[in-house]
């Protein structure tokens, strides 16, 4: 396995830059996201409400993701990002007004989603075009260990800011999220990076032609879109299966703790195990880990073996993202990186979209296991994708 070139030391700054970007923007969408529901809560406002300020945030997002790679690509990633952190504060603010009752509540969440998906498709453009051959695998892990950082402090500024009661006072929440965004609007601005040739408009739709032709693409894609379902599934069905089982609301707490801890280690050494392995067969091992853990965490154990399962669990959800976007920054075009990204993404708000949605019709005639049991069935489709795939750089 060739060694991995070592970037300049301006790279290493920016791509520093990028990892405190990128935790700041989870930061903000894992504060205002749970925050916004709690205020629709203190408005009372209907069921129907609830579920289009969930699906507002990924809706927008699903069409306009493809054409966010494309601006991307002609007009640079700093550009794009600043958009992002523009509509990040935005929303933040249409919030913090709290005016407009539910209506209100989801055209923050619209700007919040918008704003959520330039910021993204601009950062793993930049780290792509920035980490440069042989790096790709440390700095995405790096990338996403610094996303799920960011995931993981957002959730508690609520109670620190918001205070311990069921209902949390979310006014304090949303001033605090303003001001966080403030912060990463500073920062977008002092990003700078090396000047690259842009494609123009004419080559826009040759380019996508360019990229839904690569070998192994819907692979890549559909093991991307399963593992980020797998992930959305647990963090509403592990809840419901400890429900189910007496178990109480801090247990399942840091049950979910720890399936995200372990994801942030394997994808902080995401680079040294590629080097250990190789792409194709950490991609193969991590997505069957996934499967047999998600199936073995839906019988019934002592907490101190489910407690085990989470974290293999985690282990292998947490490699299946990154190693997917440094396979799509090594195999695209340069100039098109941006474009695959936006892909990706776009492949992963549908998988979010369809495979919850089916899996819950599944659980009123099966129950959480069952759709755990679902779940453990598509991660094992995704390792026989996994095996086919060519993902190993040369």
């Amino acid at each position: 396995m060739r060694a991995p070139a070592t970037p300049p030391a301006g790279g290493r700054r920016l791509l520093a830059v990028l990892l405190v970007h990128s935790a700041l923007t989870q930061v903000i969408t894992f504060v205002l996201r749970p925050t916004s529901a709690y205020r629709a809560i203190e408005l009372d406002v209907p069921a129907a409400w609830l579920g289009a300020l969930t699906a507002s945030f990924a809706v927008v997002p699903l069409l306009l993701a493809v054409p966010s790679g494309q601006a991307t690509d002609r007009f640079g990633e700093r550009r794009v990002m600043l958009a992002g952190a523009v509509l990040l504060l935005l929303s933040a603010v249409v919030f913090a007004g709290q005016r407009g009752g539910a209506a209100g509540l989801v055209a923050g969440s619209v700007v919040l989603g918008t704003g959520h998906l330039l910021s993204v498709v601009g950062q793993q453009a930049a780290v792509a075009n920035t980490a440069g051959p042989g790096r790709f695998d440390t700095a995405f892990g790096h990338y996403t260990f610094a996303a799920s950082l960011g995931q993981a402090v957002g959730p508690g500024l609520i109670t620190v800011a918001g205070g311990t009661g069921a209902l949390p006072d979310t006014r304090p929440i949303f001033f605090l999220a303003t001001a966080i965004a403030v912060l990463l609007l500073a920062c977008t601005t002092v990003l700078r990076f090396p000047v690259r040739e842009r494609t123009g408009g004419s080559a826009v739709t040759g380019g996508m032609g360019t990229l839904l032709r690569l070998p192994g693409l819907l692979r890549a894609l559909s093991i991307s879109c399963v593992v980020l379902a797998a992930v959305d599934i647990t963090l509403v069905y592990l809840p419901a299966l400890g429900a189910d089982r007496g178990l109480a609301a801090g247990t399942v707490g840091l049950l979910l703790t720890l399936r995200a801890v372990a994801s942030m280690t394997s994808r902080f050494f995401l680079g040294r195990l590629v080097r250990l392995t190789g792409r194709r067969r950490l991609m193969l091992l991590s997505v069957t880990l996934s499967a047999v853990s998600m199936a073995a965490v839906a019988v019934s154990m002592p907490v101190a073996g489910t407690a085990v399962l989470v974290v293999l669990l985690g282990l292998g959800l947490g490699v299946g993202q990154p190693l997917t976007m440094s396979w799509l920054a090594e195999t695209a075009p340069a100039g098109l990186r941006g474009r695959a990204m936006s892909l990706r993404l776009t492949g992963n708000r549908l998988g979010q979209v369809l495979i919850p949605s089916a899996v819950g019709l599944l659980a009123a005639g099966v129950g959480s296991a069952g759709v755990l049991w679902a779940t453990a069935g598509a991660l094992a489709l995704a390792g026989a994708a996994a095996r086919r795939l060519r993902v190993d750089g040369g």
